[in-house]
């Protein structure tokens, strides 16, 4: 039901009009003056303002309504507004249209005309907050699939098959889970299946990086933001709760949410509300939260870098994914379904996994999971013509039995076709190998902020 909201200082006329648009269906408020409409634009959600244009200065100019327009319109540039006047002049009429009203009619008004225009400025608003919203699902979508991309859920192995058994339930509670693994197990990849289980699956998966987003970020990144909020927000912006509404939001990363955040989350998941910044309306949000870690929240809660109510909040079903080394089933064919996609990418004939590959593979310690074993399928199928033999697929074990790849030799190799994203993204991956897949630690190593460090893991995607 659309909230239209009346301004005139003429009792007669806000009494027709309301009791008009509650027969049409409409949700109505009165004002009678510009400053108790500015007060009720900021508190309610209004979705048309049906505004008179003269009040107590005078009877003509108009120039109260002119003034009330501009100033709603900078408040909430999605709000449409139409004038009315009893005194009307193509003149006033042109400078309301460039305030930014939608619409203009004279007193004494036609019912079934005003229906007209407020059901049209209704459609146009509508329209306008729908392409906002699939411009930034847009976004989102080709995100996710840039992530996604080359991995599919398989499930050969005892552990992975028990592990879905369980989740075909659990997906369909709608409750909260957190799961959690070593890096690179496909904890995104398995909240995205979640989400395809689930009641909400018709609606928007939407995946935030906690670690990537920067303190002075975080509400406008989460709960959206209003034109002039702050010095940098030219245009509204749909956050990413707003963006899942009906569906799934994917909280990767959560133990890097720092602590002064951490009640602006609580709040979310116990009453389900939020406020875009420089709004003041409070908004309802219909999510499921799933988030991520390979962090011990346990510990961290302990520490008092962690909230131990929030941890309540996420952990309402944990799910542990198994590391790759205990998946043994699942190896050689998550390995030829990356073959099938890495030659599908480069254009060339998938070539076959020989027997002595395949036994490399499975003797193998994969301290990077499966995202290692994406990366080092992708570089064989690049490097083998009809078939992969194990040089093709450089694994090296360290004398501690610490795995390690060859493509991120201790020492750093460049040629000169390398350009600088090539050899950052050379150093990045190094460093995550020398500190064991931990990003915290390699950003340390580095001297880079946590959130700058996670920014460049998405950009590189790693």
């Amino acid at each position: 039901m659309s909230h239209i909201l009346i301004a005139d200082d003429d009792a007669s006329i806000v009494a027709a009009l309301r009791l008009f648009l509650k027969s049409e269906g409409f949700k109505v408020t009165t004002a009678t003056s510009p400053a108790e409409v500015e007060f009720l634009i900021k508190s309610k959600e209004i979705d048309l303002a049906l505004i008179d244009l003269n009040y107590q200065l005078d009877t003509t100019s108009g120039q109260e309504g002119l003034q009330l327009t501009e100033t709603l319109k900078k408040y909430d540039s999605d709000l449409s507004v139409v004038c009315m006047t009893g005194w009307a002049t193509v003149e006033v009429a042109v400078q309301a249209m460039q305030l930014g009203a939608g619409d203009f009619i004279q007193k004494p008004w036609e019912n079934d005309r005003l229906l007209s225009i407020i059901n049209n400025q209704l459609a146009l608003r509508q329209q306008t907050k729908q392409n906002l919203k699939l411009t930034e699902e847009n976004h989102n979508l080709k995100q996710q699939i840039a992530k996604l991309d080359g991995n599919e859920m398989v499930a050969q192995s005892a552990a992975m098959k028990g592990l879905l058994t369980t989740l075909e339930q659990i997906a369909k509670a709608d409750i909260n889970i957190l799961i959690t693994g070593e890096n690179g197990t496909g904890k995104s990849l398995l909240a995205s299946h979640i989400h395809q289980q689930s009641q909400r699956h018709n609606n928007s998966f939407v995946s935030v990086n906690m670690g990537a987003i920067t303190d002075t970020l975080f509400e406008s990144e989460m709960f959206g933001h209003v034109k002039g909020a702050f010095t940098d927000a030219k245009e509204n912006r749909i956050g990413r709760v707003e963006l899942a509404e009906q569906g799934t939001l994917f909280l990767d990363e959560i133990a890097n949410i720092p602590l002064a955040q951490q009640a602006k989350l609580l709040r979310l998941l116990e009453e389900h509300q939020f406020e875009k910044v420089g709004a003041s309306k409070t908004q309802q949000a219909d999510i499921r939260v799933i988030s991520a870690t390979n962090g011990d929240l346990n510990q961290m809660v302990a520490d008092k870098s962690f909230r131990q109510d929030l941890l309540y909040r996420l952990n309402t079903f944990v799910v542990e994914i198994p590391p790759l080394k205990a998946r043994l089933d699942d190896i050689v064919p998550m390995a030829e379904s990356f073959i099938d996609k890495s030659a599908a990418r480069y254009n060339k004939s998938a070539p076959e996994l020989s027997t002595q590959a395949k036994q490399q593979l499975l003797s193998y310690s994969w301290p990077g999971n499966v995202r290692e074993l994406s990366h080092t399928l992708e570089r064989a199928t690049l490097l083998a013509s009809d078939e992969i033999l194990p040089e093709h697929l450089m694994l090296v074990e360290t004398t501690a039995n610490q795995a390690t790849s060859a493509i991120a030799p201790v020492e750093s190799s460049f040629d000169d076709a390398m350009t600088m994203e090539d050899i950052e993204k050379q150093v990045i991956e190094q460093r995550l190998k020398q500190n064991n897949g931990s990003a915290i630690d390699a950003a340390k190593s580095l001297a880079m902020s946590r959130s700058a460090f996670y920014r460049r893991l998405d950009k590189f995607g790693l």
